[in-house]
């Protein structure tokens, strides 16, 4: 027992004895001896599986190498005394250093396995000759008198090849005193490349002012900085694009592709993006090309589907978290011809798993889509570089020690021979800002940016959409009474709201935000350029909250201009986002949607978006307006299959029809479609609820309009303009009819108001006008504000004008505080009881414990909000 215990120590002792001592990994003081005994270190501590591919001569020769990972490489051994080898693993293709832990295997097992061959070949050179690359040549390696005297004509007295390598090659290779490295093919494919790339761009720049080849690859040509970008990917053959924000570098993708299948360089096209991005992909692919597309989603399978077609469409996009498991089936299957990487700051830290999936992506084109190459550390842009070009900054070691500055530690303090780096990268970085291009840019661009809603946020959704989906059905029974359709008004709000957050509905805890998480993203893009300001909107408070709580935590400077922000206070903000370089943000509610000039900010984004178009345009009229020296970028953030991205063809047509008939556009003029009364309200909620059998033909009979006060209040609007304040439809308790409240700036035009009301067809009792002048109603606002009158309304609906404050609210008396409190109990219980049984999978049983609790909820809500006697339930 003791002598074994002895033996293991001493086994152990040796193994411990064969380290090699080297610095921490912390410690960037490397050189290059010391990264070699790193792959030396590695090769002993790591299992190669190795074999000889030609066993003319166990050392001098090539060997086969699997490594721990499962990719093979080949190792070459030329030469021992000089340490001349080759492997093709990138590691040795970029670092630099002659040797890789694949060729320090291999010499270990040759030592190991043909320890005599190993030794005798230590003192002598290869039987053979090896042509080897040089610089941009090709020459003999060494021992140049031992080349045969037929054909020493083939070389110069220095060893370098003469004339055409694709010439000379087979009449080498005919001979046996001669071996051809593995170097030489990509050597000459990589030259081969560049001369192709630079005579495919004289060609085609050449038949496009002969007539030969179109000057516009695209349905829509673009715009000379555009076209730029696009030479500059599709000619690059390996590049990146780096425009700011707004100039459109889907667009110069999109065109390069187009363009290198125009010119029978490309077949297929992967295209690499976020999951929200990818709808916005297919919108530009079938609006600047018809060029066919598919979109991957789904489960392993459906993906395998798509890379395996045997005719799959030209572009397929996928996103980044889908790279990371299908890596192998894409390089096997769908082959691409180009791989383009959108918003690629998503590689920029090189050991995350995404970016090396991304890597290991194989194609001869490659183009980089990024407006942040570097946003916090330039080894960011070392990493996206790196996947274009490994060769271009070289290995991570060596750009450490050449661009930064390093403590007593080895740790970076200061970055140095920063022009150096730019000069190394201009091969392949195009790079302008608005500023550069502002004569040539479009006024405005839109982007749409889709979002998945979490599992938790589909749930909830779903539930109110269930709702929903049975108020529909008895619409088309029968019309809905009041309650029902201000409980519809209710869940259709509660579904856009979950769009953005369910945290924003009173009484609810789901706090997942996608939309925050892609704004924030957006956000970091955007705010890298210190003079950029942003306008963002939300039709609820709640969201902007979630904005507001981001900015504070990154430090970012923001106005808040929301409806419960008194006038004084929101004139303070205005002026701040305007006169204060350090506030960036406008968060606004519509509040802010109208009347103001904010033409400092250069980008709005629509957490979510109105119903009405005009209300979009007003929202987006605050910075894109006349006398605007920037273009403006408008994003929208979109939750995909929810009433939202049913919106979007709803605002589309609307916007259609507006600019057909005020700008004069057939185009527009084709696409508008007239839906009219409740036939446009269902239509609208069809989009996202279930289509439901035809009912039988009936006799058709003129509907009064689905909404005839809104209706009253458009034409009102229309006929009025500015003699309009504003116009609310107010319920009284214990009256069946609505009061229409009309005021104006004064009463001259009281006989057309009249009018008006008259003319329009109301369903159900008719409401009750009131005509008030300006005077008249600011007096009562007055009044109410200090106390002496109440508003006595069950509910207001605010219809046209500018926006009344809100009267103040009644205070609770005890017993409807009390009555809050024993339903919010009552839910709170009925949602433990629910919880419980989904845990145990008992789901139907669960189904009345929730809609138990959420009735509970909304009663409470209702009490809270002072519309006790509208409790639909």
């Amino acid at each position: 027992m003791p002598k074994t215990s002895a033996s293991r120590k001493a086994k152990r002792a040796k193994k411990k004895s064969t380290a090699i001592p080297l610095p921490s990994a912390g410690d960037w003081r490397s050189t290059d001896e010391i990264e070699v005994l790193r792959r030396i270190q590695r090769a002993r501590e790591e299992k190669h599986s190795i074999s000889n591919l030609n066993a003319e001569h166990p050392v001098f020769s090539t060997f086969a190498v699997k490594s721990p990972s499962g990719m093979t490489y080949q190792v070459e051994i030329r030469d021992l005394a000089s340490r001349s080898f080759s492997c093709t693993c990138p590691d040795f293709r970029t670092a630099g250093l002659g040797t890789c832990k694949h060729v320090e295997a291999t010499l270990i097992w040759l030592k190991r396995r043909h320890k005599a061959d190993y030794k005798l070949a230590e003192t002598r050179s290869s039987p053979h000759l090896h042509l080897v690359p040089d610089g941009e040549r090709l020459r003999i390696e060494r021992d140049l008198k031992r080349v045969p005297a037929s054909l020493r004509a083939l070389f110069d007295e220095a060893g370098f090849l003469i004339g055409d390598p694709h010439e000379v090659l087979p009449k080498l290779r005919r001979t046996a005193k001669v071996r051809i490295s593995q170097d030489v093919e990509p050597f000459l494919e990589s030259r081969g490349h560049a001369e192709e790339r630079r005579e495919l761009r004289r060609d085609y720049e050449t038949g496009v002012v002969e007539g030969r080849h179109p000057e516009h690859v695209t349905l829509h040509p673009l715009y000379p900085y555009q076209r730029e970008g696009m030479l500059h990917l599709a000619f690059g053959e390996r590049a990146l694009l780096a425009d700011e924000m707004g100039l459109g570098k889907t667009i110069q993708a999109v065109a390069a592709c187009a363009l290198l299948h125009h010119l029978g360089k490309a077949k297929r096209v992967l295209v690499v993006t976020p999951a929200s991005l990818k709808t916005e992909w297919e919108e530009q692919i079938k609006r600047f090309t018809t060029l066919g597309l598919q979109l991957v989603f789904g489960p392993r399978t459906a993906r395998l589907k798509a890379y395996t077609a045997s005719e799959p469409p030209f572009f397929t996009i996928v996103n980044y978290e889908q790279v990371v498991t299908d890596t192998l089936d894409i390089n096997q299957h769908l082959k691409p011809d180009i791989v383009v990487l959108d918003e690629a700051q998503r590689i920029k830290n090189w050991a995350t798993k995404t970016a090396q999936a991304v890597k290991r992506l194989q194609s001869r084109y490659a183009f980089v889509l990024t407006g942040t190459p570097i946003e916090n550390r330039i080894d960011e842009l070392y990493s996206i570089v790196d996947f274009l070009d490994p060769s271009l900054l070289g290995p991570l070691f060596r750009f450490n020690r050449e661009f930064y500055q390093l403590d007593e530690n080895g740790r970076p303090k200061d970055y140095q021979n920063l022009a150096a780096l730019r000069e190394r990268v201009r091969p392949v970085l195009l790079r302008r800002r608005k500023h550069d291009v502002e004569t040539e840019l479009p006024i405005r661009t839109d982007r749409q940016h889709f979002i998945q809603l979490t599992p938790a946020m589909r749930g909830e959704y779903d539930e109110v959409k269930q709702q929903v989906s049975q108020l529909v059905q008895k619409s088309l029974r029968r019309p809905l009474t009041k309650k029902e359709s201000d409980l519809l008004l209710l869940f259709l709000g509660m579904m856009r709201m979950i769009c953005d957050s369910p945290s924003i509905i009173k009484g609810h805890d789901c706090q997942d935000c996608p939309k925050m998480d892609e704004l924030a993203g957006i956000l970091d893009e955007a705010l890298a350029d210190p003079y950029v300001k942003v306008i963002i909107f939300s039709e609820w408070e709640g969201m902007l909250k979630k904005v507001r709580t981001w900015a504070e935590k990154n430090g970012i400077g923001f106005a808040w201009h929301t409806g419960s922000v008194p006038q004084q206070k929101r004139r303070a903000e205005i002026m701040a986002f305007r006169n204060d370089p350090a506030c960036r943000l406008f968060l606004s509610t519509d509040s802010g949607g109208v009347g103001l000039n904010l033409q400092n900010a250069s980008i709005v984004i629509n957490c979510d978006l109105p119903w009405n178009p005009a209300r979009l345009e007003q929202r987006i009229a605050r910075a894109w307006r006349k006398h605007q020296k920037r273009p403006v970028t408008v994003i929208n953030l979109v939750a995909e299959n929810t009433i939202e991205s049913a919106m979007l063809e709803t605002l589309a047509t609307k916007a259609n029809l507006a600019e057909g008939v005020l700008d004069g556009s057939e185009e527009s003029l084709s696409k508008a479609r007239l839906k009219r009364g409740n036939d446009a309200n269902l239509a609208r909620l069809k989009q996202f609820i279930s289509e439901t059998p035809a009912s039988p033909a009936t006799p058709q009979v003129k509907p009064p309009p689905s909404d005839p006060a809104l209706v009253f209040a458009e034409r009102v609007t229309s006929v009025l303009g500015q003699s309009l304040l504003h116009c609310q439809e107010a319920m009284l308790p214990g009256e069946s009819s609505p009061v229409l409240l009309t005021v104006l700036r004064d009463t001259s035009r009281s006989a057309a108001v009249s009018a008006l009301f008259h003319e329009t067809q109301w369903s159900g009792n008719t409401p009750k006008l009131h005509v008030l002048d300006e005077h008249t109603w600011q007096s009562l606002q007055q009044l109410a504000q200090i106390g002496l009158i109440t508003f006595n309304t069950r509910a207001t609906r605010h219809l046209s004008g500018e926006q009344p404050p809100a009267p103040p609210k009644p205070t609770l008396t005890p017993e409807q505080l009390q009555r809050i409190t024993d339903l919010r109990t009552f839910a709170a219980k009925k949602e433990k009881v629910a919880q419980f049984l989904i845990a145990e999978e008992m789901h139907d049983d669960a189904i009345p414990h929730q809609q138990a609790a959420l009735s509970a909820l909304r009663q409470a809500d209702f009490i809270e909000s002072g519309d006790e006697d509208d409790i639909p339930f």
